[in-house]
This record gives structure tokens, sequence and C-alpha cells, in this order.
């Protein structure tokens, strides 16, 4: 059986989509089909069952799937490694949200570019979990941060650690809010609240009252700034409150910078994934990084 025609089935297979397999592996859709097709007369038996949005494996596509992917995955680790070149480095593409990737993960994996005969080159791209997981699934990622489970066969998801919500405002703005106690129950009003927020839909503070107070803000978001650095700068500089990771705004609480309004029983918390096309983990300088990522997690959280 031509290796060939199986690399190709197990992308489509992963990827869910002739469209998506082609653009993974540099070829035309016809020729994706093509392929496939001539897979599925050398078995006789179809492989895949054709829908209006990508395709579904038969059982015998399943079945084959589960035999074949590990080995060709094998393959690829194989050929990876015995084609590098020693005296170059290896390039590791990596996209994620701006802020935790800035503060966290780029530092973590800095440590891997050095010289030590198993470095890698790094490239970082910011975007949204959409944007960071398309552009893996296309091919124009190795490795993505994102705050969204991908679904489907093409991409594999690790849960690399929880980011507590802290709701914010300078000491000055605080008190201008009101005699607001930090334990009192119900949702604090905010209709003369100035409010910082990422972006109209005010997501951050929107998931704060949903969680804490099973409510949602009344307030519109008074400054939107896409960046969370540049909203916790807002914070400190008293332009109103803000929802906000804790790993980003501890050191500005420990300097009294800012305060928390609020300090709930159980804390809103949101999860991030590290996220891989299935199979290329086979890759060293990709297993290197996803490691080194999650054994660095475990100080985060």
């Amino acid at each position: 059986m031509d290796l060939a025609l199986l690399r190709t089935f197990v992308t489509v297979h992963r990827a869910g989509s002739f469209t998506r397999a082609a653009a993974l592996l540099g070829l035309s859709q016809p020729a994706v089909t093509s392929q496939i097709r001539t897979l599925e007369r050398q078995l006789g038996r179809p492989l895949f069952l054709r829908q209006a949005r990508g395709v579904t494996p038969t059982s015998i596509g399943d079945e084959l799937a589960h035999k074949a992917a590990p080995h060709l995955d094998a393959l690829v680790e194989i050929a990876e490694t015995g084609l590098d070149d020693e005296s170059s480095l290896r390039t590791l593409h990596l996209a994620g949200p701006p802020e935790f990737t800035a503060e966290r993960a780029l530092p973590a994996l800095t440590e891997l570019t050095g010289d030590d005969g198993q470095g890698f080159a790094l490239r970082a791209s910011f975007g949204n979990a959409e944007e960071t997981l398309e552009g893996l699934a296309a091919g124009h990622h190795d490795l993505a941060i994102s705050t969204a489970r991908p679904r489907g066969a093409l991409l594999t998801a690790t849960a690399l650690c929880d980011e507590e919500h802290v709701l914010v405002a300078s000491p000055g703005r605080a008190e201008k809010i009101g005699r607001w106690k930090p334990r009192r129950k119900g949702a604090p009003a905010l209709e003369d609240v100035p409010v910082i927020e990422v972006h109209e839909s005010l997501p951050f503070v929107s998931r704060y009252w949903a969680s804490v107070f099973d409510s949602r803000p009344a307030a519109p978001g008074t400054v939107i700034v896409p960046d969370l650095r540049a909203v916790l700068a807002c914070a400190v500089a008293g332009a109103g409150l803000a929802v906000l990771p804790r790993y980003l705004c501890a050191d500005a609480l420990a300097r009294e910078e800012i305060v928390a309004l609020h300090e709930p029983a159980v804390p809103p918390l949101r999860t991030y994934f590290l996220v891989v096309r299935t199979g290329t983990l086979a890759m060293p300088h990709i297993a290197r990084a996803h490691e080194w990522l999650l054994r660095a997690a475990s100080d985060w959280c």
C-alpha cells in the first residue's frame, strides 16, 4: 500500500475535510480526492461518507486510521530527526492570546532557544481563540495556546492551567464607587461606575458577573482597549473598575496600586489549553516545547 496514500488518508481523517487536508498537505483538493478514491478502490471499501460540509469516516475508515496513524507519526519522527541539519535550528511557530503568551509562555520557552544542540528558533503570533485554532489547523502554527477546547480529531488539546479572575479598581476609584463592602451579597450597581474592558461586549466583566452574582452588568464600557495589559494600566490610573487575571495584576495588587473589590468564595476561573495538530508531537522540537510548557505551568496555577 502506497505510504503517500495513507498519509493523505490520515490527514483527511484528522481534518474531517478534503479542503482542509489539501491545505495541510500542500495539495489541490482534486488531488486529495483522487488519492482517497484510489485507496478506496485498492481496499474495496468506502473510507469516508461525503457530507454537505466535510466528511465523516466509515467504520472501516476509523479502523484503518487507528492502525495506520501511529506508524505514520513514527515515520515522521524518524524523518524529522534524521533530516535535521545539526548546524541550524528548527523553528517553532507559537500562537496564543497576547497577554498570556507574552507574560507566561514566551519567557518559559526562551530557555529552549539556546545552543545546547536541542534548541530551536522561536516565532510567535497573537490572536483570539478562534483565529489561533484556525491558524493551527491550517498549518500556520506548530503549537497554540487557547482558551477554547477544539473539537474534532485534527487538533489535540491538553489542559495547561487555570487563571483566576479578580474584580479590581484603583484605591481612589474604589472609594468613589461607594461603601460597597467586599463581602456584601448581590451584584453592585454599575450604572454610574466606569468600566474598563477589552471589547464592547464586556467579556471579562460579564463572565465575572454571571459566575459570582448570577446576573449581568448593566453598565456599558467606558474605556475599551484590546489588551489586558492596557486595561490594567487604565485601572491603575483610576479610569474605572476592571476584571483581570490574577497573574497579570498580582504585582499591582501587592503594591496597592489597585485593590480587589470582591473576594468570592469560589473565584471565576478560565482554562488555557495547549493545542497541537494531532500527530505533530512526533516532531522533537514541538514535543519538547509542549512538555516544557506543561512543566512550567505547574508553577503558574
